[in-house]
C-alpha cells in the first residue's frame, strides 16, 4: 500500500496536525500539484489539500492538449508563446505515457481568419519561439494534400493548410502523476479536504488553516510557514476569506467539449479550425472517438459544477457542420461531453472572453498569503518554479535558510521513469511481452502501458494476483486491477474519482461506465466502509454526471 492510498486518510490528517509544514498548498489541480512537487524536491516539508478530488476542477476539463498557444500569437503574447512552447517538450519527456505528439492540421479557406501567408508566417514564428525540433517543424499543404489527410473538411474555397505538431494529454492523469511523484518524494496530499478558515499569528501574518475532512466531517488545525492559494477558479474566494481581494481579480469563462463515436464522426486527423464567428476550435481523434471544443463564454454560476447548455452544444454542432459539411452532426449524435472553467485574470477594457490573456500572476497579500492566478496546463512546471523561487527568496530573507534551485526540469513524473520519449518505445515493447505472458490481449496491455507508464508493472501485478477476488466481486479482472490501483495508489475514494479522473471513461467510454458502475460501487462501499447514506449519495453523484454528459440544460 502506498502513502497515496485512500485507506490512509485519517492517519495522514493526524500526522499533519502534529507537524509544522514549510509549505501548505491549497488546490490539487495541475498548478497545486506542480508547486508541491517543486517545493518537495527542494527539501521543503509540503502538503497539498484539495476540497474535491484531485484535478476535479479545471484540470480534468481542458481541451487535453499540452499546446503552445498558437492563438496567442494573434494577440502578440510573444513571451508567453515562447515560454509555453518550450515547456511542451519538457512536459512530454518527463511523462511520455500521458503526453503524446499529435500532428495538427490548420485548414484555411477564402475569407477565413488565417490565409496561406499568415499561417506560414505564424507557424514559422511559432517553430522558432517554441524551439520546435527539426522533424516536427511546420509544413504547408496545397488543398489536394489537405483533403487527402482529412477528406471530411470543407472543400469549397479551400486554399490549403498548415501542418504542425501539438501534444495531446490526459489532463487529469497528468495531474495525478505529478502528485504521485511529489508524494513519493515526501509530500502529503489529501483530497476531499476543504480549507474552511485561516489561522493568523498575533502579528497578523497567516500561519495555518482549519481544514475539514469532507469524508469524516472531522476538522483539523494545520500550521505552515508559507501558504499558497492555487485554487484555480476559487482563488478569489480564498482571497476574500483572507480579506485581501483587491486590485486584480479573476474572471471565469466556460469551455464545453463534445464527444462522438468514430462511427458518426470518422475524423482521421486532428484539425484546428475557425468557426463562422472567428473563434478557433479543435477537433481531435482519440481512440475510437473524436472530440470537439471549445466554447468561450463568461461564467457566473456554481463554480464546482459548470454545465453544458443547449446553446453551447448547438454552437459546437454548427461549427462541426460548417467545417465538416458531409457529417451532418445532430444533437442525438453526442455521446458524452464536459464543461470546464478557465480562471483568467480580468483586464481593463477587455470584455470579450477570447481577448483575455492566459498568462499567470502571483499576488501576495498583507498577511503573507501567496495566490497563484491564471496560467495554462502547459506551463504548470514553470509556474510552480516561479512560485517556489519566490518562497525560497522569502525564506532566505526571513530566516536565512537557503534552498536549492528548482529540480523538476528533467525529473520524470510518476509513471514517466521510462527513459524519456525514446526509451518509452522500447519500454512499451518489453512490457507488451510481459502483458501477453500474463494473459492480456495486445490491445489491453497497450492501453494499460499507455495509461500508467512505468506503473503498469503494479497494475499487471494486481491483475495477475487478484483474479479470484475480482471474480468474487463480479468485476471484470482488468477493471478490478485499475480500480484497486486507483484506490491504493491514487487516492480514489468515490466512484466519480475512478470513472472520471483516474480513467477518463465518463468522457471517452461512457458505455463502459454504465456497464461496470453497479459492481464497482458495491465493491468500493465494502472496501472503504461507506455508510448506506454515503453509498447512495456517491451513486447519485455518478448518475447525475452520466445524465449531464448527454443532456444539456436549457
Amino acid at each position: 500500500m502506498s502513502n497515496f492510498s485512500s485507506y490512509n486518510r485519517d492517519a495522514a490528517f493526524k500526522k499533519l496536525e502534529n507537524e509544522k509544514l514549510d509549505v501548505l498548498v491549497i488546490g490539487g489541480g495541475i498548478t497545486g500539484a506542480g508547486i508541491s512537487l517543486d517545493a518537495t524536491m527542494r527539501g521543503m516539508n509540503t502538503a497539498v489539500f484539495e476540497m474535491q478530488d484531485f484535478a476535479a476542477g479545471t484540470s480534468s476539463r481542458s481541451t487535453k492538449l499540452v499546446h503552445g498557444g498558437l492563438r496567442y500569437l494573434q494577440q502578440f503574447e510573444i513571451k508567453m508563446v515562447a515560454d509555453v512552447g518550450k515547456e511542451r517538450a519538457i512536459v512530454y519527456e518527463n511523462g511520455p505515457h500521458v503526453t503524446t505528439p499529435e500532428w495538427m492540421m490548420l485548414p484555411f479557406h477564402k475569407g477565413g481568419t488565417f490565409g496561406p501567408f499568415t499561417t506560414n508566417v505564424g507557424l514559422r514564428v511559432y517553430d522558432f519561439l517554441a524551439g520546435v525540433k527539426k522533424d516536427e517543424r511546420r509544413q504547408m499543404f496545397k488543398p489536394e494534400r489537405a483533403l487527402k489527410r482529412e477528406p471530411l473538411i470543407k472543400k469549397e474555397d479551400l486554399r490549403g493548410a498548415g501542418f504542425y505538431v501539438e501534444y495531446k494529454t490526459d489532463d487529469a492523469r497528468l495531474t495525478i502523476e505529478v502528485l504521485k511523484k511529489a508524494v513519493e518524494k515526501g509530500a502529503n496530499a489529501l483530497n476531499y479536504a476543504k480549507i474552511i478558515d485561516f489561522i493568523y499569528a498575533d502579528s497578523g501574518m497567516i500561519s495555518g488553516v482549519v481544514v475539514k475532512d469532507d469524508i469524516s466531517g472531522a476538522t483539523y488545525q494545520i500550521f505552515a510557514k508559507k501558504i499558497i492559494n492555487a485554487a484555480g477558479p476559487w482563488v478569489d474566494e480564498l482571497r476574500e476569506v483572507d480579506g485581501s481581494k483587491q486590485g486584480k481579480s479573476l474572471i471565469l469563462t466556460k469551455g464545453v467539449h463534445l464527444v462522438f463515436s468514430k462511427d458518426v464522426f470518422p475524423l482521421q486527423q486532428a484539425i484546428y479550425f475557425d468557426a463562422p464567428d472567428g473563434r478557433m476550435i479543435f477537433a481531435i481523434p482519440r481512440g475510437n472517438k473524436a472530440y470537439v471544443g471549445t466554447t468561450d463564454t463568461t461564467y457566473e454560476g456554481n463554480i464546482a459544477h459548470p454545465k453544458m447548455t443547449e446553446a453551447d452544444r448547438d454552437y459546437l454542432l454548427d461549427a462541426i457542420n460548417y467545417m465538416f459539411p458531409s457529417v451532418n452532426m445532430k444533437a442525438e449524435h453526442v455521446e458524452s461531453s464536459w464543461a470546464g472553467l478557465r480562471p483568467l485574470i480580468a483586464e481593463e477594457g477587455k470584455d470579450n472572453p477570447g481577448e483575455i490573456s492566459r498568462k499567470d500572476e502571483i499576488f501576495i497579500s498583507d498577511s503573507g498569503l501567496i495566490s497563484m492566478a491564471g496560467g495554462k496546463l502547459t506551463g504548470y512546471r514553470k509556474m510552480a518554479k516561479e512560485t517556489v523561487d519566490l518562497i525560497v527568496k522569502q525564506f532566505k530573507e526571513e530566516e536565512e535558510i537557503l534552498y536549492s534551485n528548482s529540480a523538476t526540469k528533467h525529473l520524470p513524473i510518476s509513471g514517466g521513469e521510462v527513459g524519456g520519449s525514446d526509451g518509452f518505445e522500447q519500454f512499451k515493447q518489453d512490457k507488451l511481452k510481459e502483458g501477453k505472458e500474463i494473459g492480456l490481449t495486445e490491445a489491453t496491455a497497450m492501453k494499460l502501458i499507455q495509461s500508467y507508464g512505468a506503473n503498469s508493472d503494479t497494475v499487471f501485478d494486481i491483475y495477475q494476483h487478484k483474479q479470484e477476488e475480482a471474480e468474487k466481486a463480479g468485476i471484470d479482472s482488468i477493471v478490478f486491477a485499475e480500480l484497486i490501483y486507483a484506490m491504493e495508489y491514487e487516492s480514489a475514494y468515490k466512484p466519480v474519482d475512478f470513472f472520471v479522473r483516474r480513467t477518463g471513461a465518463l468522457f471517452f467510454e461512457i458505455e463502459w461506465v454504465r456497464a461496470h458502475k453497479e459492481n464497482v460501487i458495491h465493491y468500493m462501499a465494502q472496501a472503504l466502509n461507506w455508510s448506506d447514506n454515503q453509498k447512495e449519495s456517491y451513486k447519485q453523484e455518478l448518475d447525475q454526471l452520466l445524465q449531464e454528459a448527454v443532456t444539456p440544460v436549457k
